[in-house]
Order: C-alpha cells, then sequence, then structure tokens
C-alpha cells in the first residue's frame, strides 16, 4: 500500500498529514514551533527548531497510522513565506537585532522592512505591476534590503537566502531547488519570462543575491520531483531515501490546490484560506491586474495558470484578540467553564439575536475595520490601523460577544472588497471554496455566505492545505501526472452555505460603511501627518 505525505509549517507549529491512495487522511500530528520577538514589529524562528518539528510531527503520524516508512512515496512540503539565511556550511545565520544565529528566519508577519518597502515603491520596477503596485513589506525584497543595511555580517556570511518552503526541500534532498511559487510570488521573480527583475535588486542594493545565487538559480513549477530523501534526512524523518519530494509551494497556496477541485469555472471560484491571516486566490488562463491585489503571478500553483491573491495580515488573529482582550473578559470565563472561548461567543450571538430581523443586524451599531495588522489588499496599505465604532462602557461578556461578531462581519467585508476589486478585471466570483481553522467556526461561514452573496464550500476533507501538499507529493512521485489531475481525484466538497438572501440589504448598507471607514481613516491619518 502506498501512502503520501503533506507537512504544513504555519506560523505557530509543523504539521504532518499521512494519506492514502484514493486521498484519505489517515494519520496526523501536530508540533508547536517557537516564536522570538526581541523588539515591536519583529519576529523570528529558528531553522533548526522548525525542521525538529518536522521530524517529530511525520514520525507520530507514521505512528498514528500504523504504517512503515517505506510505504511513503512521496512528500509535499508547505510553509509560510518567511526568509532563511544560512552559511556554507549550511549552519543558520542571524537575521536578529540580538546577534544570536538561532534565530535565522525573519517570519512573514516581521514588519521591520516598511522603509526599505517604501524605498523600492519608489521605482519603476515591472515586478511592482505584478503585486498590485506596491510591494509588500513581508516580500523578501524588503527583508534583504534591511539585512544588507542593518546586518552587513549576516548579508555577507550568508550564501543562501531561501523561502521556508524551500528550506525544507533543500533540508530533505540536499539540493537547492526553488519553487515558482516562492521566488514568483514573494521574491521578484518574473516566472512568465523566466527572469529576477534585476532593476529592482541593483536598486535596492543586493544585486548580487541574484548574480551569486543566494535567492536561487535551478526554480521549477510546484509538484516537479525536486529530488529524493538524503540517506540523512530518511533516517531522521523515519522514511525510505526512495521517497519522492516535491517542488515546495507556500502554505496558503497549498491550500488553494487541496480545496478548489476540479475548477470547472475558474473565474467563478475563489479559494479562501482563513487561518491566522486570510488569503483569497483566483486562478485565470490570463494575466488580470487588479491594484491593490498581488498578482497576476504564472504558474504560482498550476501550470498555465495565472493566480491574483489577496487577502488579510490578522484574520483568525484578530477574532482571537477580540475574544481575550474584551472588557467582558469572555476568552477567560469560556475557559473557567471549561468551554471553547469561540463556541461560548458563537452561543451568546445566538441567544442575542433573537428579535434582530435579520439577525445580522445584533451588530447594526458596532463596526469594526480589521486591518490592527494593516491591510494587505485591497489597498496594498501596511501603515492601515484598526478601528471600532460603536463602543460603550458596557463590560459583560455579551458586549465582548457583539463586538467578536462585528469583527467576524469586518474580515467578511474585507473579503468582499476583494472580490469586487477582482470581479472589475474580469472575474465573477460566485463560489467561495473555504479551508483553514476558522472553517470550523459555523458563524464565520455564513457571515461569508451573506456578506459576500457567495455560496461558501467547505471540502470533505477539513486539512485541506495538508492535502494539497500530499498531492504535490503524490505527483512527483508519479501518483498523478499533473497537480490538476490529483486535485480532481483526491479534492471532495462538503458542507455548503448558502447566503440569506433577507440579510442582504443590510450588508449592503454596512458594507458601504465599512468601506467609508477607510476614506476616513486616509484623511485623519493625512492630516495629522501634516500638524505641525
Amino acid at each position: 500500500m502506498s501512502f503520501y505525505l503533506g507537512i504544513d509549517v504555519g506560523t505557530a507549529s509543523v504539521r504532518a498529514g499521512l494519506f492514502d491512495d484514493n486521498g484519505r487522511l489517515i494519520g496526523m500530528s501536530v508540533h508547536p514551533i517557537e516564536i522570538h520577538r526581541p523588539q515591536a514589529d519583529f519576529a523570528e524562528q529558528s531553522s533548526d527548531d522548525i525542521w525538529q518539528a518536522v521530524r517529530a510531527t511525520v514520525r507520530t503520524a507514521l505512528s498514528e497510522a500504523a504504517a512503515t516508512g517505506d510505504q511513503v512515496k512521496g512528500i509535499g512540503f508547505d510553509a509560510t513565506c518567511s526568509t532563511v539565511a544560512l552559511d556554507d556550511q549550511e549552519r543558520p545565520v542571524t537575521v536578529s537585532p540580538s546577534g544570536d544565529d538561532r534565530w535565522n528566519v525573519i517570519m512573514w508577519m516581521d514588519h521591520r522592512a516598511g522603509a526599505e518597502a517604501d524605498a523600492i515603491n519608489q521605482g519603476r520596477f515591472e515586478f511592482l505591476k505584478h503585486v498590485g503596485g506596491q510591494i509588500s513589506l513581508e516580500m523578501h525584497p524588503p527583508k534583504l534590503m534591511w539585512l544588507a543595511k542593518h546586518l552587513p555580517e549576516s548579508y555577507a556570511r550568508a550564501v543562501r537566502f531561501l523561502d521556508l518552503p524551500d528550506f525544507l526541500v533543500y533540508r530533505a534532498t540536499g539540493r537547492d531547488v526553488r519553487s515558482l511559487c516562492s521566488t514568483g510570488c514573494k521574491q521578484g521573480y518574473l516566472a512568465h519570462e523566466g527572469r529576477w527583475d534585476e532593476p529592482l535588486y541593483q536598486d535596492a542594493g543586493i544585486l548580487d543575491a541574484v548574480h551569486t545565487g543566494k535567492v536561487g538559480r535551478e526554480i521549477e513549477p510546484p509538484g516537479k520531483l525536486a529530488g529524493r530523501l538524503t540517506e540523512h534526512a530518511a533516517q531522521e524523518l523515519g522514511l525510505s531515501a526512495e521517497c519522492a519530494v516535491a517542488v515546495s509551494i507556500i502554505d496558503a497556496h497549498a491550500g488553494a490546490i487541496g480545496c478548489l477541485g476540479a475548477m470547472e469555472d475558474p473565474d467563478a471560484c475563489l479559494a479562501l484560506i482563513g487561518g491566522t491571516s486570510a488569503c483569497l486566490m483566483a486562478l485565470s488562463r490570463e494575466p488580470r491586474f487588479v491594484s491593490g491585489v498581488w498578482g497576476p503571478y504564472f504558474g504560482a500553483v498550476l501550470d498555465g495558470y495565472w493566480l491574483n491573491e489577496g487577502g488579510q495580515s490578522a484574520a483568525g488573529a484578530l477574532m482571537d484578540y477580540a475574544l481575550e482582550y474584551g472588557p467582558g473578559r469572555l476568552a477567560e470565563r469560556a475557559r473557567a467553564e471549561n468551554r471553547d472561548p469561540y463556541e461560548y461567543a458563537n452561543a451568546l450571538v445566538a441567544k442575542l439575536q433573537a428579535g434582530f430581523d435579520p439577525p445580522a443586524s445584533l451588530a447594526r451599531h458596532a463596526h469594526v475595520y480589521p486591518d490592527h495588522h494593516g491591510n494587505r489588499s485591497p489597498h496594498a496599505d501596511p501603515r492601515s490601523k484598526g478601528q471600532v465604532d460603536g463602543l460603550t462602557l458596557g463590560a459583560d461578556p455579551e458586549d465582548d460577544a457583539i463586538l467578536y461578531y462585528a469583527t467576524v462581519q469586518a474580515l467578511a467585508y474585507n473579503a468582499r472588497d476583494v472580490i469586487e476589486a477582482l470581479n472589475t478585471k474580469g472575474y465573477r466570483v460566485s463560489s467561495l471554496r473555504v479551508t483553514g481553522g476558522s472553517v470550523k467556526n459555523p458563524v464565520w461561514l455564513q457571515e461569508h455566505a451573506d456578506a459576500t452573496g457567495c455560496e461558501v464550500i467547505a471540502g470533505e476533507q477539513p486539512e485541506a492545505v495538508l492535502l494539497g501538499s500530499a498531492i504535490l507529493g503524490a505527483t512527483a512521485s508519479g501518483r498523478f501526472e499533473t497537480v490538476r489531475q490529483g486535485m480532481a481525484a483526491w479534492v471532495r466538497p462538503g458542507e455548503t452555505v448558502q447566503p440569506n438572501p433577507s440579510a442582504r440589504a443590510f450588508h449592503d448598507a454596512k458594507f458601504r460603511q465599512f468601506q467609508a471607514m477607510y476614506r476616513q481613516h486616509l484623511e485623519r491619518r493625512k492630516a495629522m501627518d501634516e500638524a505641525r
């Protein structure tokens, strides 16, 4: 019997999922990883710590499924788009103001490189056309520029700057094969032309990273065979050295593979991956340039397709924040009763909705703009801030529940904002294919259906990110000829949530106020920036 592994390195944990030949999950394991925050806006990790967590999760997943290592024929890696620095002996190189080599990963959510991103955005570079007009401070070139300026010894000592998914492939195979997904979406590689945006790198003062191969020389599409496990890696993971390793993919993009399925009409469906952050992904046969939305990226998910990517930097993290830090101490009270805070909050919301028509109007006068960690899209504004309108002196759990509910609605309105931007450029989005931790929340599902007017379809397999990576591993092993063939075979629809027509007028009105909040924020920001 043949099995396939999907390994997902998220923000705070590593997960491994073992799938059988029919795409059924038969074993799974989760292991935490460390996050180091030396100062505000900095977030760092250790590649050694991450690899140790990979080892632990793989072995546990195999044990749970009562499988042997030689039965695993293919492995696919996905991870956050974080930057890993290694020296010529494959040892960690510090990216931290602490100077500790242990911390050699700049996390995706690290916002240290704001000034560097601003400097790049002053130019007229080809890559900027493919990131909605503005490079994000979460992407690699601003972070490399920051390292060259602030930690020049580290920049010089590093011989490889790898996206975290590519690091995992390198550690597993010993081959430095970079993914078209990571390089094309985050690093300034123009995949449709097969070249780096060298003027961007030159203007940033880091052109040597291209010429010396620090950012990679061999670039291949996700799912292609990157190599086989080295004997050492096979021993560490408890697998066979014959196991095929796929070219990697970014975590959210693996989720798109694991939830889009057969894609009968690509222009009408959108993948929404709801985790710590939220990512929305649309695929098209032709390039579509959408202001404030990343892309179009050629071949980043599927060969022959262009990707547009929107999202929000704080999504699940923002709902957590609303529950944990409200004056009513909702999360604390829930845990005191041995209840999940989300279930507790949703029960309060359902109770409070009695007498409201539509039920969503419970939050009629509670307005949230969810840019607490900046706006990824459709405004590409990392300096945007979160806003709340409608606060009172109430300090009961019921007050927290209403604010939480308004936060869920705000995240749904952000999705609608992105969808409307995409639809102006040729998409016809009417169906959201969703995955991630937020899919377990029925309030999140219904509000996204009602606020966007789209049907919301959760996959039969809730661990769609792991499934997407396993499909890559299966493709690399020869189980499927193409990634899309694997999607059609293994991705099956599950629960479908339809929008409530009676809530449409309410959400239309509140969405207009949502958009107005950003315009008002810009006005206030401009006025205070000009104040002397």
